[in-house]
């Protein structure tokens, strides 16, 4: 799902990071008010791992990728999007400068997809759930889905936008692969929340709304 610079004209690139600035303000305000030194070596652990996760790429057509997006599970545990577009922040700008992975010039569009997006429906989605099934985990397994396959509907547009994608195939493209991609993170969002709950649910968000 990492855009390279390539596949969008600077001009719109520079409209995604006008965005995404004001959201990554947003984020940092998150972090001065709600980042205490508990959650310090948490965000540390979840920004390892949403690394981890990204590094498996699999080949889409049209020259991009898919792969897992973290975003979902970011913001479940730390209770907020604005989390989600922190430490992706963080885990775009370290793969794309030191790794190549994703542009510099197309660095906000990727931002906007995986952290806002990815972090906004992962998060409402869960919530908004939570309340219809009084299930955590099933609702963090569906909104951990939804959170990686819109960003990938939301990044065909851009690309068909930018024309560098056929908007039909590549919408179809993007959806189908992230939709089998999103069964697995869905998978992992579960498990990994079922874990925390057992083991340590003392680091979650109390709007998680952990089970007494």
């Amino acid at each position: 799902m990492h855009i390279p610079d390539s596949f969008m004209p600077i001009s719109q690139g520079a409209v995604y990071w006008l965005i995404a600035l004001v959201f990554i303000v947003l984020a940092l305000r998150w972090v001065r008010n709600e980042m205490s030194e508990e959650k310090v070596p948490l965000v540390a652990i979840l920004a390892a791992g949403v690394f981890a996760l990204q590094a498996f790429n699999i080949p889409v057509t049209m020259g991009t990728s898919g792969h897992l997006l973290g975003g979902a599970l970011v913001a479940i545990v730390l209770g907020s999007p604005f989390a989600a577009v922190f430490i992706l922040t963080l885990v775009l700008i370290v793969q794309g400068v030191l790794f190549g992975d994703g542009g510099i010039t197309v660095m906000g569009a990727n931002i906007i997809n995986m952290g806002v997006i990815g972090g906004f429906v992962g998060y409402y989605a869960y919530h908004g759930l939570r309340s219809l099934t009084k299930n955590m985990f099933v609702s963090a397994a569906v909104a951990a889905w939804l959170a990686c396959i819109i960003p990938a509907l939301v990044a065909a547009l851009e690309l068909y936008a930018a024309g560098t994608f056929p908007l039909v195939p590549g919408l179809v493209s993007m959806g189908v692969y992230h939709a089998l991609i999103g069964l697995v993170e869905a998978a992992i969002t579960g498990v990994v929340l079922a874990l925390i709950v057992n083991s340590r649910p003392d680091i979650l968000d109390r709007s998680t709304g952990v089970p007494a």
